[in-house]
């Protein structure tokens, strides 16, 4: 840090999802105090003001998670506007990265004739997956969801962004996740491992889970953060100067004892 600066960071997993917190530790170099709250989205939030000079934030948990893959969307029904819950008409509407108002004709055009529901929502997920490269450094923090679909690269993040700004184009409640994803039951990937985001969307009367990126369901999944974009859920969010130098995200497999 260049100067003193207040920074929040969201790394502790909800409370509210899949996965159980059994134990955690969180540390900073130098010793810093730290306010935790809840956002608006009940997003678990620690606000930390960083003295000039290098700082070192570490977390560490150990979760419980099932051993099964995300619960199974296929048909599921897509609720009218009119019977969705007023409270969630806000993820139907377009946010920051999730430009879904300049999209929807394009999304009408690939995906109008698809059956309404889980149907249309994989079909999404399909087009995403198969039309996007996944490429670190082919984004930035300005990189919305038209600049994506127009490049057709991008990283997970972006992948959701797209997929989510496609899914209200046509009126279907969509929010951004994003946590820890640990490679279980799946080939491990030779890039170094990094936090992942997917999305999850309200279909009949709950949400459910769906991931563009990987496009498949997947097990292990430990949720740290839920809104209407990246914008809401950032690992870090700076309130002045501050350079990052690295970072290391690690969710490894223990065998229980």
């Amino acid at each position: 840090m260049i100067a003193p600066t207040t920074m929040t960071v969201q790394v502790r997993p909800r409370s509210d999802a899949r996965h159980r917190l059994v134990t955690e530790s969180w540390t900073t170099s130098p010793p810093l105090p730290v306010d935790e709250y809840a956002d608006i989205y009940g997003n678990p939030v620690k606000r930390i003001v960083a003295p000039q000079g290098a700082l070192t934030l570490r977390y560490d948990a150990h979760c419980v998670v099932p051993d099964e893959a995300d619960p199974d969307p296929s048909g599921a029904g897509q609720a009218p506007v009119e019977e969705i819950p007023g409270e969630l008409l806000h993820y139907t509407l377009p946010s920051r990265y999730c430009l879904s108002d300049e999209l929807m004709s394009t999304a009408w055009e690939l995906f109008g004739s698809t059956e309404p529901g889980a149907a249309r929502v994989q079909a999404i997920c399909d087009w995403v997956h198969h039309n996007l490269r996944f490429q670190y450094g082919t984004s930035n923090p300005l990189t919305t969801a038209v600049d994506v679909f127009r490049s057709r690269e991008g990283v997970c993040r972006d992948f959701a962004h797209l997929a989510v700004s496609f899914c209200r184009a046509m009126n279907i409640p969509a929010r951004y996740v994003f946590g820890y994803l640990p490679d279980i039951y799946v080939p491990i990937p030779p890039e170094a491992m990094d936090f992942a985001a997917w999305m999850e969307v309200w279909l009949g009367d709950r949400w459910w889970t769906f991931d563009p990126r990987n496009n498949a369901r997947r097990v292990g999944r430990v949720l740290i953060g839920r809104g209407r974009d990246a914008l809401d859920v950032a690992m870090l969010t700076t309130f002045g100067p501050a350079e990052f130098k690295s970072m290391t995200v690690w969710a490894d497999v223990v065998e229980a004892a």
